[in-house]
């Protein structure tokens, strides 16, 4: 086991700058997950920690140690793909055993970690197994039986789940996070999943554009977003964001202060709810016409317009008896309205 250290690491194709000067630290031990959008560099980053990719500039520790210029299988590291990465003609067992016997692990201590994978896994029924034979669910289990048998210091994880329906996803999700706490070892695990991020991860990284927009634990990034772009993407729906020019088709109580320099005001969905004809609102309140209705199960998610056509969702039971263009007031306690000045920075 081991800590993973990032120094200003940069990388450039030609001339773009795909990673921005990226410097963390990954305790030993700990669940990293690094999440962003399509294109904001998370998988070049944890191909450069495999030494899958060279870097341009800064440094990558792994245990105390300076792995710039070092093979991938000098690392001490094992890497989990999204396609599986199965050899085909072999068999479960096989497949487990590959690496070990590359590197002349002896044929008892061999057996041990694949007895050890296969039981921590429930794979014991497919050992002998070719992977054609096996379900996805099934096959990625044995991708990750493959990188448990080394015993590395780091696991990092590329998008392993997304090739996986739903269902799949869920139940994977759990094993992952499972397994990851029995091993205590140190995992970096990218996903566009921000559901997958909250639900695995002790620590988010947040990225956009090569660079780190916010680090922290999943509620601190949930709670408190350090910018309007960790604010839209950490959540679902997202976080409702309204200029503030549009102050004169909404109010707030008397007493609340706004920030001086807002320009944006944000507002989760689960924070905002229907005002009742005669009661009183404890905070913000806004009038708006509703454009759509989404039932989810036990909740629905109401779509509406406010009279300058900003659009807001807002969350009500599944049984809720709202319709398309219907009028309605809804508030949020000003505790949860969250302010942004015009560079996207959170104000307190």
């Amino acid at each position: 086991m081991a800590d993973i250290v990032l120094n200003d690491v940069r990388k450039k194709y030609g001339p773009v700058d795909a990673i921005k000067g990226v410097s963390l630290d990954i305790a030993d031990g700990e669940f990293v997950v690094l999440v962003g959008p399509s294109g904001c560099g998370k998988s070049t980053l944890l191909r450069m920690i495999a030494g899958l990719e060279s870097i341009t500039g800064g440094d990558i520790s792994i245990g105390g140690r300076v792995v710039n210029d070092l093979e991938p299988s000098e690392r001490d590291i094992a890497m989990v793909f999204q396609n599986y990465a199965l050899y085909p003609h072999m068999t479960v067992r096989q497949n487990l055993a590959y690496g070990l016997k590359n590197r002349n692990t002896p044929k008892d201590e061999i057996e041990r970690r694949i007895a050890a994978a296969a039981n921590a896994l429930e794979i014991e029924p497919f050992l002998e197994r070719k992977p054609r034979q096996l379900s996805g669910g099934q096959r990625q289990r044995v991708a990750m039986g493959r990188a448990i048998v080394r015993e590395p210091a780091a696991f990092l994880f590329d998008e392993p789940l997304s090739n996986l329906d739903a269902k799949l996803r869920v139940q994977m999700r759990v094993e992952i996070k499972r397994l990851q706490r029995s091993l205590a070892t140190t995992s970096v695990y990218v996903t566009h999943d921000q559901m997958e991020a909250m639900t695995l991860a002790d620590r988010l990284v947040v990225l956009n554009a090569g660079r780190i927009e916010q680090v922290g634990t999943p509620i601190e990034l949930y709670e408190k977003p350090e910018t309007t772009f960790v604010a839209t993407f950490i959540g679902s729906p997202s976080m409702n964001l309204l200029p503030m020019e549009i102050s004169t088709t909404w109010s707030l109580a008397e007493g609340s202060r706004v920030p001086s320099r807002t320009t944006t005001l944000g507002v989760r969905p689960e924070d905002l709810h229907l005002l009742e004809p005669g009661a009183t609102d404890s905070g913000f309140k806004i009038d708006v016409t509703v454009a759509a209705v989404e039932l989810v199960g036990a909740e629905s998610y109401v779509h509406g317009v406010l009279p300058k056509q900003q659009s807001v969702v807002f969350r009500v039971p599944g049984r809720s008896r709202i319709v398309v263009d219907e009028p309605l007031t809804i508030h949020a306690d000003f505790e949860s309205l969250h302010f942004f000045d015009a560079s996207g920075s959170r104000l307190d």
